[in-house]
């Protein structure tokens, strides 16, 4: 461990937050002198945000424990352009009126996470379209354009990899590391802002802002990373069967978030519960410590704390007792997915359609490996059909995800 003097710092280190810093040594005396502004961007692609989101959106949550004020950047503007970090293909452009909505929709999930009020270190959400839609494309050249080099552009791992793949770059897209600078410099000026966090993979783009600042302004601006969030198996965070993780509940019943902390690799569980989670580190010690059947007990924990962080403490008790009903009394459980039938259904569909699996592929290979199961009963046919009369039908797929059938 570092020696840091600031709580900022020691923080961020001691819950695994840190991958890369810029002279470390300065952010940490300043943070031990004022209360620093700091921010991350996310780009409102989609009605909400995911699980792989949640690192970042962790990093202002310490900020503000720390005794500092964060800032939430959604990137309407940018998200015009386009982030090519971490991506193989050209992004959909999207609307403003689908941007404006995305936006709204994203909201509450920082609402829940971080402290939004008039104090010293109460949280701000900014849409950076207010200052980049107003922009003069011939005074962006000028002022800030003439301060990037395109050999050094070309060096950046969002660029460099894109090309090394023979996978088309559009020009817009090249420009966003441009806009992401300038969002830096503008939120320096406006903001006194002097702190851009975010994943590794913006490493390249926080540089820029910081150099941008400092030709410009003459100001003295930081940067830190996270690691990129990986499972204990190498996959990248925020993907299950069914596909993303979603915080919102429109796209994501709690359960199946809960569930989704819940099946965490018991290599990963002490790890999240560091990232994921306010607990305290003694408690994590304990609780990773765990070994065999009594490891479930610290999954738990981890599922109860973030979903009740994301969203609220009544969704994780509900999605527990759904749990325990489900997988210890045999029951259906209230919170499960359900799907209402009108007469029959083919166990294929079904399974489907509850999101139990992402395709009628995957669905007619659980089947024949033994892992589909009606009410507890396997299934042995893949044209099986299922219906419900009085009573719910429990579709399983596997021991860890569960359905519910009711008659409509």
């Amino acid at each position: 461990m570092s020696d840091f003097q600031s709580d900022l710092l020691r923080l961020l280190e001691e819950r695994g937050h840190i991958h890369q810093l810029t002279d470390a040594g300065a952010l940490d005396a300043l943070a031990t002198k004022e209360t620093i502004t700091g921010y991350v961007g996310f780009d409102p692609t989609a009605p909400s945000l995911h699980v792989g989101n949640l690192a970042s959106i962790m990093l202002l949550r310490r900020v503000q424990q720390a005794g500092h004020r964060p800032i939430v950047i959604m990137g309407g503007g940018t998200a015009k352009v386009g982030d090519p970090s971490g991506k193989d293909d050209v992004r959909k452009l999207l609307t403003d009126e689908v941007l404006k909505a995305n936006i709204a929709s994203i909201h509450d999930s920082f609402a829940r996470i971080l402290r939004f009020n008039d104090s010293k270190t109460g949280a701000i959400l900014i849409n950076n379209d207010e200052w980049l839609s107003e922009l003069s494309y011939i005074d962006l050249l000028r002022d800030v354009g003439k301060h990037f080099t395109i050999n050094r552009m070309l060096t950046f791992d969002s660029v460099k990899l894109r090309l090394d793949r023979e996978q088309p770059l559009t020009f817009l897209e090249f420009n966003y590391m441009i806009l992401q600078a300038y969002d830096f410099l503008k939120l320096s000026r406006d903001y006194g802002c002097k702190l851009q966090l975010g994943g590794s993979d913006q490493w390249g783009n926080i540089v820029n802002g910081i150099e941008l600042a400092r030709r410009i302004d003459g100001a003295e601006l930081y940067g830190v990373t996270a690691p990129l969030i990986t499972t204990a198996d190498g996959k990248k965070m925020g993907k299950s069967v069914s596909g993303a993780v979603w915080l919102n509940e429109e796209q994501l019943p709690a359960y199946d978030f809960w569930q989704y902390w819940r099946n965490t690799d018991d290599r990963d569980v002490g790890r999240f519960l560091r990232l994921f989670t306010d607990m305290p580190l003694d408690e994590v010690r304990r609780l990773e410590a765990l070994e065999g059947a009594e490891i479930n007990d610290a999954k738990v924990r981890l599922a109860n704390e973030v979903t009740a962080m994301c969203r609220g403490e009544q969704a994780a008790r509900d999605a527990e007792a759904t749990a325990r009903e489900t997988f210890e009394q045999g029951g259906t459980g209230d919170d499960l997915p359900t799907l209402a039938v009108a007469g029959e259904i083919g166990v294929l569909d079904a399974m489907v359609e509850l999101g139990l699996v992402a395709s009628k592929g995957e669905a007619r290979r659980l089947i024949r490996g033994g892992g589909a199961r009606i009410d507890g009963e396997k299934v042995g046919d893949e044209n099986a059909t299922v219906s419900a009369g009085n009573e719910p039908v429990r579709l399983s797929a596997g021991k860890k995800k569960h359905g519910v059938i009711v008659s409509a």
